[in-house]
């Protein structure tokens, strides 16, 4: 009898429930719900709409369960660093968004504490203005911690919604900044300079270790009892152990973030590694050793201000018959939530684009720019030379993206279209 799983990816701009299966030694998969996500603004803020997503976390599941009546067990996977503060069985809410500047504030007094080349050397996370560990000491600053029993990373939320279990994994916690690269475990040390009440940090768990059952009346609720289960929830986790790698090449996992990186028995946290912004994030066995790249969330952006009528087809094409040849540091500050992405580009070009095409032109060789650049600091961290990279995730779609990138890195390009973080979601159930 054939055994059903269900892969539950939300990504931040959307999430889809896919279930699947082994037949004929392959995953055979069915997405069979999609919807919308991102963030909102509340009272000046960027949040997540928790109450929303779960809803449709559970839509998604009751239909997977109308078609397919015996699912053996879920997983659900997000992105990483967001969370939801807990007191006891209530959470405070709204869900803060990464996206939101709220840190701004309290990164320099973080250092003042603990300088970030110290935090590198313990945890090998790069720094980005979001990471959980600022979130956290501005809820600190703010008092929000004083009713705190715990926190969940967003999937093990959800988790807890559907089981009342709480239960925290290990390659989310990584995106924390809180987590030791060497001992796998919560960083004591950070965790008192900072001022963190150590009992919120509770034990961790390896991808593949059960949750527990749902609750009665999600159950009911849904149509079915399914087990849930812990996959690789930081979906970027998921995606690598979706890629059908031979060997041990790099990748890029290509969606909101573009993620380029490595598997890597060792943390890497020299000198080299920390000047390049490199993190060291946990794998299923390994560490993901890889680099955040502003990704397709400026595409996506140019295409909600400049053609939302428009597909992607089009606007591929406009791009390539543009002669325009400017490339953007992608990665800058500016570009990570600005009021308008096309403004983003013009202050960041001497000669700025004109029309439609000449902005994603310039996008999508801003991207693969990067990406080239990116995969020479790898091979030079880590001494391997790339044959070949691996890309998959929404962007590996974009065929001319693909071969901007080609031209630049100079290597082989293995664009895989599939729903790699889902197909590592799968994998990890089934083992």
């Amino acid at each position: 009898m054939k055994k059903y799983y269900l892969a539950i990816d939300i990504g931040a701009s959307s999430g889809r429930h896919i279930v699947g299966w082994e037949e004929g030694g392959k995953i055979i998969t069915d997405e069979v719900y999609r919807f919308k996500n991102g963030v909102e603004e509340r009272g000046g803020s960027l949040v997540w709409n928790t109450e929303a997503l779960f809803y449709n976390v559970k839509e998604g599941i009751k239909r997977a369960l109308a078609k397919y009546a015996r699912i053996s067990s879920l997983a659900i996977d997000t992105w990483g660093v967001d969370y939801v503060l807990m007191n006891g069985q209530s959470a405070l809410l709204p869900c803060a968004a990464y996206r939101d500047d709220r840190t701004a504030e309290v990164i320099d007094e973080v250092h003042s504490r603990i300088s970030f080349n110290q935090l590198y050397k313990k945890t090998g996370i790069q720094f980005q203005p979001f990471n959980t560990i600022y979130q956290l000491y501005e809820d600190k600053k703010r008092g929000r911690l004083s009713a705190v029993t715990d926190f969940l990373m967003v999937p093990e939320y959800f988790n807890y919604l559907l089981t009342g279990v709480k239960k925290k994994e290990y390659t989310n916690a990584t995106t924390t900044g809180l987590v030791n690269a060497r001992t796998g475990d919560w960083d004591g040390d950070i965790i008192d300079l900072l001022g963190f009440q150590r009992e919120i940090f509770g034990k961790l768990y390896a991808p593949g270790k059960s949750v527990g059952m749902l609750k009665d009346d999600i159950a009911a609720e849904v149509g079915g009892q399914i087990e849930v289960v812990l996959c690789a929830s930081h979906d970027t986790a998921s995606a690598v152990e979706g890629i059908p790698m031979r060997g041990n090449q790099p990748y890029i996992s290509s969606g909101t973030w573009s993620l380029l990186g490595i598997k890597s028995p060792v943390a890497h946290t020299d000198e080299s590694s920390l000047a390049g912004n490199w993190s060291n994030e946990g794998g299923v066995g390994y560490v993901r050793y890889q680099k955040n790249i502003m990704g397709m969330w400026v595409v996506n952006r140019l295409k909600e201000e400049l053609c939302p009528d428009k597909d992607f087809t089009e606007i591929v094409k406009e791009a390539r018959e543009s002669s325009f040849e400017g490339i953007a540091d992608i990665n800058a500050p500016q570009f990570l939530a600005p009021e308008r992405m096309t403004e983003a580009f013009d202050v960041s070009l001497k000669s700025p684009p004109k029309t439609c095409g000449d902005y994603f032109k310039c996008a999508f060789l801003s991207l693969a720019e990067s990406y080239a650049h990116s995969l020479k600091e790898l091979e030079c961290n880590t001494g391997i030379r790339a044959e070949k990279l691996y890309i998959v995730g929404g962007g590996a779609k974009n065929t001319y993206l693909n071969e901007l990138t080609e031209k630049a890195c100079k290597v082989k390009i293995a664009a895989l279209p599939i729903e790699a973080t889902a197909i590592g979601n799968l994998k990890i159930q089934m083992r």
